[in-house]
């Protein structure tokens, strides 16, 4: 057992991380739908990959503006991404869905004296419609969604598993883990649609492996397999329908599991970070992980 799983604040934080497990598929979106989107031809007509990616850089730029939380980004792309998953949005309507998406985060996730008014978003936006556009689009949204505000995040995952995982480490080599830098490649992943197919708790739990790997805090590897132990990570059988959970009794297929996992951090570590965390990086991190996400969903 991990030392850390001893203390009292590391007993919170697995019973936080239960809870979210517990939680995180309530509010996803429908992987057909996302299917239907990555597959549509560019047209004009028709919602797409690139038009979609496109939006939420757009909607990243505004967080990065206005200062807003990593989480209220998450939020945002969480919300736009479960109701174009349910619903056939027209180009032309997009921005004011991908807008409507980003302030219903906004006043969930900030605090009220730092949510901008409704109007100075449209601007800053560049958009034409109104704010009784906006409004409306917010009603049908929330409607399409349930009322569910509350949703488990990729974020949330991370911030957990950055605390766990944290304390593993002495004093001298807990800035090599740097959380902020694990923030930057969860912002480009969400980026990109297809990481919208994976479980949040599988992203942000892949996030950390190859950040792990990439920084050779081989001490954190009992940590990082008992996380993905504890949150049930599945791995796709090739060939086969049926998934196999890595949380299994005997020690051959659980050091079967977390091996497959470290191998393919490996290699893809290598295919990433030879290039720097530079631009090239964060133009290349979406495709290298998605390799890794896809694998593990």
């Amino acid at each position: 057992m991990i030392e850390t799983l001893v203390t009292t604040e590391a007993e919170e934080l697995l019973y936080q991380l239960t809870a979210l497990l517990e939680q995180e598929l309530r509010c996803q979106p429908k992987a057909s739908g996302l299917r239907l989107i990555e597959s549509a031809h560019d047209n004009g007509l028709r919602m797409t990959a690139r038009l979609r990616d496109f939006e939420v850089k757009d909607l990243l730029s505004l967080t990065q503006f206005f200062g807003f939380h990593t989480e209220t980004f998450s939020l945002a792309v969480n919300f736009l991404d479960r109701f174009l998953s349910k619903m056939k949005v027209q180009p032309k309507h997009l921005g004011c869905v991908g807008l409507s998406c980003f302030y219903l985060a906004v006043k969930a996730s900030e605090e009220e004296r730092n949510v901008p008014l409704a109007t100075d978003l449209i601007r800053i936006s560049q958009y034409r419609f109104t704010v009784s556009d906006m409004m409306r689009m917010e009603k049908i949204i929330l409607e399409k969604l349930c009322w569910k505000v509350k949703a488990t995040t990729a974020f949330q995952f991370l911030q957990l598993y950055h605390s766990l995982i944290h304390e593993n480490l002495s004093c001298e080599r807990r800035k090599y883990l740097n959380f902020e830098r694990l923030e930057t490649q969860l912002k480009a992943c969400h980026c990109r649609i297809m990481f919208s197919k994976a479980k949040p708790s599988v992203l942000a739990l892949s996030i950390m492996a190859l950040e792990i790997e990439e920084q050779k805090l081989l001490e954190l590897t009992e940590a990082l397999e008992f996380l993905q132990l504890h949150s049930k990570v599945y791995i796709k059988i090739q060939g086969r329908k049926e998934e196999k959970c890595m949380q299994v009794p005997t020690q051959r297929k659980r050091g079967r599991s977390i091996g497959i996992l470290v191998s393919f951090v490996t290699l893809l570590g290598f295919c990433l970070f030879g290039f720097g965390f530079g631009l090239v990086s964060w133009i290349f991190f979406p495709f290298v992980l998605g390799s890794l996400v896809s694998y593990l969903l």
